[in-house]
């Protein structure tokens, strides 16, 4: 009995001892993002946003200035990344954010994870959400932070985070991942917007999604389903483009408006080609009020090596903790040893 009671105090000291390791942290020196914070949060289940987050946080803070803070969803034993897993230590590092850039899916949080979240929210944050954050929460009806699931039925809040606050909630597929990729078109009258400055030729690996942004959102770029996994891919002509990309503000409960810039798209692989990276980092200084700073031929150049694997048959490192992406010569992500 002694035996096992000592176990669990074990293994409760271990859980504790995540809770407050030291999350992953790029800190710039010089640019226009000195004194600026970021916190980039990855845990979805499919679209390697543990790749796509680490890479743009070194971007933001090498070649402009920035502190970027990185959470990942992990494993509450080892402290592995796990993706897609709903438990996400350091989200209090929201505190003192100007930015929050969010791709998850179906999370639920537990309660001292998810409170800076809302807290964010309620002094009117900016927001980045990509891909599956349009149902990045799902959170039973007895939770007190039920109002941010993705299906949520009050009319306060209608369809959760997604659609009140990113523009979107989760509709469905509108091309096959792996079969279909997806070119993003900028919408005609829309390439002055600081988002869209320099970006040419944006294309992302994923197949396409429904989207219907909320009224008050401005599509910025259409997306166009193709025949094939290549950014030269025919059009699929049995599909009409469909909003891709769009910014929009929400109104927070402090009474001040966030920016928002809301993508269907953002696998790693779609953050491999260069118009899709130029337009996420955009709008990264566009929703914390720097778009007097984007430039149309900034550096946006990947950081270190960056293996993306979700298409194709790049293997990746079984386990991986966050601090092992330390630094800006780390793989991201460490290759299979086997």
């Amino acid at each position: 009995m002694k035996h096992l009671s000592l176990l669990c105090i074990l293994a409760v000291l271990a859980t504790s001892s995540l809770l407050h390791a030291d999350p992953l942290v790029y800190q710039g020196a010089d640019g226009p993002g000195k004194g600026k914070q970021v916190v980039l949060i990855a845990s979805d289940h499919e679209y390697k946003s543990e790749e796509t987050l680490p890479a743009l946080g070194r971007i933001l803070a090498k070649h402009f200035g920035f502190k970027c803070t990185v959470l990942f969803g992990l494993d509450e034993k080892t402290g592995d990344i796990k993706p897609g897993n709903s438990f996400i230590p350091g989200t209090e590092a929201l505190k003192d954010a100007d930015l929050m850039v969010i791709f998850t899916r179906f999370q639920d949080l537990p309660a001292e994870q998810m409170q800076p979240i809302v807290d964010y929210l309620k002094r009117g944050g900016p927001v980045v959400g990509l891909r599956t954050a349009t149902h990045g929460f799902k959170i039973p009806k007895e939770s007190p932070f039920a109002k941010f699931d993705f299906h949520y039925a009050g009319a306060e809040f209608k369809d959760g985070f997604g659609r009140q606050i990113l523009g979107e909630t989760w509709v469905g597929h509108y091309g096959p991942n792996h079969k279909s990729s997806t070119r993003l078109d900028v919408v005609p009258g829309k390439a002055g917007h600081p988002v869209l400055r320099g970006v040419t030729k944006a294309w992302a690996e994923e197949g396409a999604y429904n989207a219907h942004p909320i009224d008050g959102s401005e599509i910025l770029a259409m997306a166009q389903p193709l025949n094939g996994m290549e950014p030269a891919s025919p059009n699929d002509d049995t599909k009409t483009p469909m909003p891709g990309a769009w910014v929009r503000t929400y109104k927070s409960e402090s009474g001040k408006e966030g920016r928002v810039f809301a993508s269907t798209y953002g696998s790693s692989g779609a953050f491999v080609n260069e118009g899709f990276r130029r337009m996420l980092v955009n709008a990264c200084f566009w929703t914390m009020g720097l778009e007097a700073a984007i430039k149309p031929d900034m550096d946006i150049s990947l950081v270190g090596p960056f293996r993306p694997t979700w298409h194709g048959t790049t293997k990746r490192a079984k386990s991986v903790k966050p601090q092992d992406l330390a630094g800006w010569d780390t793989p991201i992500l460490p290759e299979a040893t086997k």
